[in-house]
């Protein structure tokens, strides 16, 4: 677990971020503003193509279970996964926006990478399920009925574009959004491997390639579910946010003017696309540590878009390691170092 400081608030304190729980609401804890706004246009694109998937496999699965598909039917079953993501995607939307309070200090953010785990655990569960099946129908292939596995298919990959085109207009920077995106894309391919075992059933009677895109699609399964796994492990562990390097930042806040060090600097990753920052930043004998602290906190605002930024800024005192007369973090008395470590 990282070290944050929780009781110190950096020097230019600011009542509305307090709490780092609170997230972009402000003080009073509530979902008001474009953040809401912006996830109820989210949960309304999500609605719409859980509606679309829903409708699609209802008959994918009459028409698999009619003409002895499994590919059909593992496409439905990926389908099945789909809608569950789009609906625990809404769910966790919800969710997420409810404010901080009593031992949830930091709201419930984090339901965006349960929810993206639960999806990848799912996928990878299924993938080994229907590859089993697969390798059974490899060996003893019955009769399929090819033209209506290639109807479907086809029927499918238009389907399954519309409901990508609909939750992509979802926030991209979502976790859990991603996660839905990523079942319906690979359902996507995995219906185009499904027309090709159609095709290939119709023109040479080998029952074989019904079994063969199943194996096609269980892999398409286990790559999305691997990937959805590590990322919300990265969550979890409080990792840095992806694509971001916390050595270059803690350079860049260095190279802030009047900013002599910068210890303890942690940066993880919250979930739903919200990123946090804790570090100490020394500042030199002549310049006024609120106003340092602020142009830190600009420079990670507008250059690594992390706007939950804690910092403790302090003066160096030649004969002490620090002193906090007149910046020290609030809750701590002259003197309070902490646990440091140089970046």
């Amino acid at each position: 677990m990282t070290q944050r400081h929780p009781d110190s608030e950096h020097s230019n304190h600011n009542p509305s971020e307090h709490s780092r729980g609170n997230r972009a609401h402000g003080g009073d804890g509530h979902a008001h503003g474009p953040a809401a706004v912006t996830a109820q246009t989210d949960r309304r694109w999500l609605f719409a193509s859980l509606a679309v998937i829903l409708a699609f496999m209802s008959g994918e699965v009459t028409v698999g279970l009619a003409s002895g598909s499994l590919a059909l039917l593992t496409d439905a079953g990926h389908m099945l996964t789909d809608a569950a993501a789009l609906a625990v995607a809404i769910a966790a939307s919800k969710l997420a926006q409810r404010p901080a309070r009593g031992a949830y200090t930091y709201g419930f953010t984090r339901i965006d990478a349960l929810s993206a785990q639960a999806n990848g655990i799912t996928l990878l569960l299924l993938a080994c399920w229907f590859t089993i099946a697969a390798v059974r129908r490899l060996v003893h292939p019955p009769d399929v009925d090819g033209t209506a596995v290639l109807v479907v298919a086809l029927i499918g990959v238009a389907v399954n574009g519309l409901a990508v085109l609909l939750a992509s207009k979802a926030n991209p920077n979502s976790l859990n959004v991603r996660g839905a995106v990523a079942h319906l894309v690979n359902d996507l391919w995995a219906f185009l491997a499904t027309a090709v075992a159609g095709l290939v059933v119709v023109l040479t009677g080998w029952a074989g390639a019904d079994a063969v895109a199943a194996l096609v699609v269980a892999a398409l399964m286990a790559h999305a579910g691997v990937d959805l796994v590590r990322a919300a492990g990265r969550v979890f562990l409080e990792a840095a946010p992806t694509g971001s390097d916390p050595a270059l930042i803690g350079k860049a806040m260095a190279q802030v003017d009047g900013v002599t060090e910068v210890h303890d600097l942690h940066v993880w990753d919250l979930g739903a696309g919200e990123a946090a920052l804790s570090a100490h930043v020394v500042v030199a004998e002549s310049f006024d540590c609120h106003q340092v602290a602020l142009g830190v906190r600009l420079v990670l605002a507008d250059s690594y878009r992390i706007g939950h930024a804690t910092l403790q800024a302090d003066h160096r005192h030649p004969d002490r390691a620090l002193v906090a007369d007149d910046c020290a973090g609030v809750g701590h008395g002259p003197g309070y170092v902490g646990e440091l470590g140089t970046v």
